[in-house]
């Protein structure tokens, strides 16, 4: 196609050019005979010879002084005529006392004529004017003819010469197009433009109905191609194509990993609460092309399978204590020692009766009171002493629960593995779980407030004490407080300095990852749900040296339910 262009191009370029150039030694032609017979009427006596002599002769003085003129430049033709239009010379001597062949009217009358005709010599370019005599009076006429053949000669000169700019033209432009297919072939992989049309059409089809993400990127950066998926996972919009990565996303891992600064397979990022799995390849013109799996549904259903486990292994550790428990009452009893099992018993229902009493005084929201119970037996199974800290103090009036327990669930997870690890540091391991209310002043720091005094629980019947009252902290208001302080310690080897922000990176973990799931995500999402909240999640060293936890939660309580009147109280 591109060799047939450039023919055409070229043929079409040389055909202009011939036709004006024709034209062009037309005129030439007819401005040099113009210019012959001007130069033959002005010779001098030459008009005198045609009114003085008796008649037109084949040897006569016009006949003489035409001819010179004529073999001197070149010119068909030089014929002199008289005012009845009769030749007084020619190029055929035997012509001459005949008249002329075409109309010497506008010549004779005074005028100049420039033309392409045919006469007796065939088709001639001429030039005709009058002949005046030393008055100015019109006494004949002057025509000049210069053969056509000498025209169409010079014309047939210039082709070859033309032929030759042409073919050399031609020959750069074929040249070129040979440049560019080839160039054309190697980028579309010698694809024809009817399979690069029905790839087009494919991709569009694929891209669109996969539920993975895609994203390209060209090599300055800026997003080329967002599929539908991506443009979920990510958070973007049509109007985001064509911008700097950076600029769509922001700065932050999911930007890092996209970009390429951050390498490997299957890297972790989390995007507004979902939990993504990317890989990056690179094309070959310095981009690349990015795809992302929503691990989000994965990551919860993983999180209840270690969950599960650990009731799991709960139960188990229960299972175990009571039939330990059980073996020690039953020797006990065949030993007759019966006072004695009386107080074994007491001791072992009383302990784990104020282990779970202790929990439920000082955090009132059920779903996170039975999950630090679980938390306690999973602890004393693995060697850990799990305690709540004396001034905690959590109202029931939480706005989402799940979500609080997410955070304490992993933070205390993460304290029992680094606990239990430190147990050869020759000291006992432990981990502290401290709940509270607080406010939180526009700088951000939390304002704790005021701890509420429990208040005994006066048994039923004793001297002193009503038959029925407030239990524990409910007791005592929990103020106007709307945040939630969280503070997890741990007895473990603590975080490094160096590392204290690491620990919240998507994917980061110093432990082996289990078979269903990835590491490095725990942290990750509490510091994502804590700042999606307007709060905060850092990590410090414990009093004994460990790590200390703290997450900030502004709006994580609702406001206070105004207290019932007297009179509703009695209805």
């Amino acid at each position: 196609m591109q060799l047939a262009i450039a023919t055409g191009v070229t043929a079409v370029a040389t055909g202009l050019f011939l036709a004006p150039l024709s034209s062009e030694l037309d005129d030439q032609a007819m401005d040099r005979a113009l210019a012959i017979a001007q130069t033959t009427a002005v010779q001098p006596g030459l008009a005198h010879d045609l009114t003085s002599s008796p008649g037109p002769s084949p040897d006569g003085p016009v006949q003489r002084k035409a001819e010179r003129i004529r073999k001197a430049t070149g010119a068909g033709y030089v014929v002199v005529v008289d005012e009845r239009g009769i030749r007084w010379s020619h190029a055929e001597p035997e012509r001459v006392g005949e008249p002329v062949s075409t109309d010497p009217s506008r010549a004779l009358a005074g005028q100049e004529v420039r033309q392409i005709d045919k006469g007796t010599l065939g088709r001639s370019a001429r030039g005709k004017v009058p002949l005046r005599d030393a008055d100015g009076e019109v006494v004949g006429a002057v025509s000049v003819g210069i053969a056509y053949d000498s025209v169409r000669d010079r014309l047939l000169g210039q082709v070859p010469e033309l032929l030759a700019y042409a073919g050399g033209a031609l020959g750069v432009g074929v040249l070129a197009a040979l440049l560019v297919s080839r160039r054309l072939q190697r980028q579309t992989h010698d694809l024809a433009f009817s399979d690069i049309s029905a790839l087009l059409a494919e991709r569009e089809a694929m891209l669109h109905g996969i539920r993975e993400g895609v994203v390209a990127l060209d090599h300055r950066g800026r997003i080329r191609l967002v599929n539908d998926e991506a443009q979920r996972l990510l958070e973007l919009r049509p109007e985001d194509t064509g911008r700097p990565l950076e600029e769509a996303l922001g700065h932050g891992r999911t930007a890092d990993v996209l970009a390429g600064r951050a390498t490997g397979t299957d890297l972790l990022a989390v995007r507004g609460g979902r939990v993504l799995l990317a890989n990056r390849m690179p094309t070959d013109d310095g981009g690349a092309v990015a795809t992302l799996r929503d691990r989000t549904e994965l990551e919860l259903l993983g999180r209840e399978l270690d969950g599960s486990r650990g009731l799991i292994d709960a139960l188990r550790a229960q299972d175990h204590e009571h039939a330990n428990r059980m073996h020690i009452l039953l020797g006990l009893l065949e030993l007759g020692l019966h006072d004695e099992a009386l107080d074994y018993l007491s001791e072992a229902v009383g302990v784990r009766r104020a282990t779970a009493e202790q929990i439920a005084e000082r955090v009132h929201d059920p779903l996170l009171a039975a999950l630090l119970v679980g938390k306690a037996t999973v602890a004393a199974e693995r060697g850990v002493a799990l305690r709540i800290a004396p001034d905690s103090a959590l109202p029931d009036r939480l706005v989402d629960p799940r979500e609080l327990a997410s955070v304490v669930g992993n933070l205390v997870d993460n304290a029992l593995d680094a606990a239990a690890g430190a147990r050869d540091h020759g000291h006992e391991p432990w981990v502290e779980v401290e709940l509270r209310a607080c406010d939180v002043t526009e700088a951000g720091v939390p304002v704790p407030v005021p701890v509420p005094v429990p208040v005994p629980v006066p048994v039923p019947g004793e001297e002193g004490g009503p038959a029925d009252g407030p239990a524990g902290a409910d007791a005592a208001p929990d103020g106007a407080a709307t945040g939630v302080t969280l503070r997890v310690a741990d007895s473990g080897p603590g975080v490094p300095l160096e590392r204290r922000e690491l620990v919240f990176a998507e994917g980061w973990s110093t432990k082996d990852p289990p078979a269903h799931r990835q590491r490095g995500l725990g942290l990750a999402l509490v510091r994502r749900l804590a700042e999606r909240h307007g709060g905060s999640a850092h990590v410090g060293e414990a009093p004994g040296g460990g790590a200390e936890f703290t997450v900030v939660l502004p709006q994580a309580l609702q406001p206070p339910r105004p207290p019932e009147t007297e009179a509703e109280t009695e209805g």
